[in-house]
C-alpha cells in the first residue's frame, strides 16, 4: 500500500481514520484499488481527488483532519454504479493549503467551483462530519446543484455540544485521545496507529486548516434555524456509540429536515463508513437507488 493510501489522519469531532483500519475495512470490502490521483484548479489552489465510475454523480466529503482516502471502503462498490469523487478538500490532504481564514463557506464556494470545473450540473453530496456540514450548507446555498443529501454523524449545529477533546492534536497523547473519541472499537487504537496517525498529521501539514476552522466556528455559521429549507430528498446515518457527537444530533437533523430519514448503526462510533462499511454501504445504495 502506497504512501497516499496510507496518509489517512484523524481529526476529532469531526472525522478520521486510522491507516491500518482503513485499508482492513477495503479489503474486507474487497475494492479493488484507487484510480490514479487527479488535481484540478480552483480559485488558483490545487484540489486532489479520484474520480471513477459512470452515471449520476456522487461527491465524498472528508471532515477535518481528514483525507479523500477515507472513503476507500465504499468508494469501488458506488463506482459500479456511479460517477463518484472523493476530495482532499482545500486545506487537506494533498491539496494546497493557502493561510486563509478557513470557514463553511470557504469549503462550500470551493466545492461549487470545483464541481464547475468539473462540468458537473447536480450531485448528490454524503459528507461525514465537517464534510456533512459543508454538505449542509452548500445545499440550503445551491439548492439546485444538489440531487440527494446523505449526512454521516454530520457537525454543523449549534445545539449538538462541543467535543471535550482537543481536535488539533500536537503530541502523540493528544492524538490517542482522539482516536478513542473517534472509534467504538478501542482495541483499533495501538501504539502503531497512534505513531502512524501522529506522523500522517504533522506530514500533511494541515494543523493551521485545523486551528482556523476551530477559531471561526461562530453562532451565526450553524444551521439550526436552517434546515427546513431542504427540500432534497436526504438520509442521515449515525454511529450510536459516537463520543464526539452524539446520535441526539442525528435525530436533530432528521426531524428539522422535512422527509429525511435517519439510520443508526449500534457498536459504531464517529466514522461508520468505516466501522461498519457492509451495512454503511448497502444503506447507502439502496437510499440513492430509490
Amino acid at each position: 500500500m502506497n504512501l497516499r493510501f496510507r496518509s489517512v489522519l484523524l481529526a476529532a469531532a469531526l472525522a478520521a481514520v486510522l491507516p491500518f483500519a482503513f485499508q482492513q475495512n477495503a479489503l474486507a470490502q474487497n475494492q479493488p484499488g484507487l484510480p490514479p490521483e487527479k488535481v484540478t484548479v480552483v480559485f488558483g489552489q490545487n484540489i486532489h481527488y479520484y474520480e471513477a465510475g459512470q452515471g449520476p454523480v456522487v461527491i465524498l466529503l472528508h471532515g477535518l483532519g481528514s483525507v479523500k482516502e477515507i472513503w476507500m471502503a465504499n468508494f469501488g462498490g458506488l463506482a459500479a454504479k456511479y460517477h463518484v469523487y472523493t476530495i482532499d478538500q482545500i486545506g487537506f490532504g494533498h491539496s494546497d493549503k493557502p493561510l486563509l481564514e478557513y470557514k463553511i463557506a470557504t469549503f462550500v464556494d470551493f466545492l461549487q467551483r470545483f464541481m464547475q470545473a468539473q462540468n458537473i450540473g447536480k450531485a448528490t453530496l454524503v459528507g461525514n462530519s465537517l464534510g456533512g456540514w459543508i454538505a449542509l450548507d452548500f445545499t440550503i446555498q445551491h439548492p439546485a446543484m444538489v440531487e440527494k443529501l446523505v449526512l454521516v454523524d454530520s457537525a454543523g449545529l449549534a445545539s449538538m455540544r462541543p467535543p471535550t477533546v482537543d481536535l488539533n492534536a500536537s503530541s502523540l497523547a493528544g492524538m490517542r485521545a482522539i482516536l478513542e473519541s473517534v472509534f467504538y472499537n478501542k482495541q483499533m487504537v495501538t501504539d502503531q496507529s497512534v505513531l502512524q496517525v501522529f506522523t500522517d498529521h504533522v506530514r500533511n501539514n494541515d494543523a493551521y486548516t485545523i486551528q482556523r476552522m476551530m477559531a471561526g466556528l461562530v453562532t451565526p455559521q450553524f444551521e439550526d434555524t436552517k434546515l427546513a429549507s431542504i427540500h432534497v430528498p436526504t438520509l442521515v446515518v449515525w454511529g450510536r456509540q459516537d463520543e464526539l457527537i452524539p446520535v441526539v444530533g442525528g435525530e436533530k437533523l432528521r426531524d428539522g429536515i422535512a422527509g429525511a430519514k435517519l439510520v443508526v448503526f449500534d457498536q459504531c462510533g464517529h466514522v461508520p463508513q468505516l466501522e461498519k462499511a457492509a451495512e454503511f454501504n448497502q444503506a447507502l445504495l439502496e437510499f440513492l437507488g430509490k
